[in-house]
């Protein structure tokens, strides 16, 4: 398995140049699904087609950042460490900027969710895409980050079933903080709670279970999601880290 860059930077503000009109999201869905409609040619799904300047802002960050030049060397390190895969394929990362300040169809905690455990119809096309939020603060440290992440994930989901069970998904995570340790320790009072509840639930497959355990009852109740006394914002994340410390 290998990695190769997909630039999107240069790409997204060409179409972000243009007036806000239904042209512009015509040729967005021009440069999503090529001449095929429906398909998915190009993985820009998390950029909102209409954004406003505080994305193209963000994206000139990017540029000046030469964020993608970044990601190339990242890749072509994470390259050397993934040829021994018995998948000989080849995945195109493409970075995507996710509006969650005041793109009305983005919501944060939703779109991190989805990205990290439902992107079948990327993985099968042999796109990888690490997002990154407007709301972030964009540093060298946190685009290597999560491009590493992302890309592991994909690694992951070469020899592993796609995760439905709270089990799988945390055993996913549990693999990603191995290669990259993306997260932060628990107290210990806080990982017994998690732990408990985990132990609980390690089997179910609902989905609002699932992900209070890794956002947590402040995160759901602003999207009036069920709530399961998880006290912890992003706290199955955080053990499944600390199940490797």
């Amino acid at each position: 398995m290998q990695f190769e860059l997909l630039p999107t930077v240069d790409l997204m503000l060409g179409l972000y140049g243009q007036p806000r009109s239904p042209a512009r999201f015509q040729n967005y869905l021009k440069l999503l699904q090529g001449d095929s409609k429906g398909d998915l040619v190009l993985p820009i799904g998390n950029f909102n087609p209409m954004a406003k300047e505080h994305v193209v802002e963000k994206l000139q960050e990017l540029k000046i950042m030469k964020a993608e030049q970044l990601i190339a060397k990242i890749l072509s390190d994470l390259n050397k460490t993934t040829t021994s895969s018995k998948e000989n394929s080849v995945f195109k990362v493409a970075l995507n900027v996710a509006d969650d300040l005041h793109g009305g169809w983005t919501n944060k905690y939703t779109v991190d969710y989805d990205s990290k455990f439902k992107f079948n119809a990327l993985f099968e096309r042999q796109f990888c895409v690490p997002i990154l939020f407007t709301s972030e603060t964009f540093t060298e440290e946190l685009i290597i980050q999560r491009t590493k992440e992302y890309c592991f994930r994909s690694v992951n989901w070469l020899t592993h079933s796609k995760p439905k069970t709270l089990e799988q998904h945390v055993n996913q995570e549990i693999f990603i903080s191995m290669m990259c340790r993306p997260s932060e320790k628990l107290s210990k009072q806080g990982f017994q709670k998690l732990d408990s509840f985990y132990k609980l639930h390690q089997k179910t497959d609902h989905y609002d279970i699932i992900f209070n355990f890794f956002y947590g009852d402040t995160i759901c109740k602003t999207l009036n999601f069920p709530l399961h006394n998880v006290e912890e914002d992003f706290g199955g994340f955080k053990y499944a880290y600390n199940l490797t410390i």
